[in-house]
């Protein structure tokens, strides 16, 4: 492929996004980052909110705070963020 057709700098235009996590040593900073990844997945920008919390789509330590939300999603009747959580924990 031509490199005319590749974009070595694309990834510098994606949306840079402020997550709101709390200070890396907060309590809730787990928490926080579980969130982030989800609601990030819901606008397809996972790979930014990886790199903002430190921590894997997946994560094992996060998965606590994931079901968490996802039984919040469920009372609030947010499918999307159900669906994401449940794919987090699968």
């Amino acid at each position: 492929m031509s490199r005319a057709f590749l974009r070595d700098d694309a990834e510098g235009e994606m949306p840079r996004r402020n997550y709101h996590l709390p200070e890396r040593t907060d309590a809730g900073y787990d928490r926080a980052c579980a969130r982030a990844l989800l609601e990030a997945a819901r606008v397809n920008e996972t790979q930014l909110a990886e790199r903002a919390t430190g921590y894997y789509w997946g994560e094992s330590l996060l998965k606590p705070f994931v079901e968490e939300l996802r039984v919040e999603a469920e009372q609030q009747g947010d499918d999307r963020l159900e669906q994401l959580a449940r794919r987090f924990l699968a």
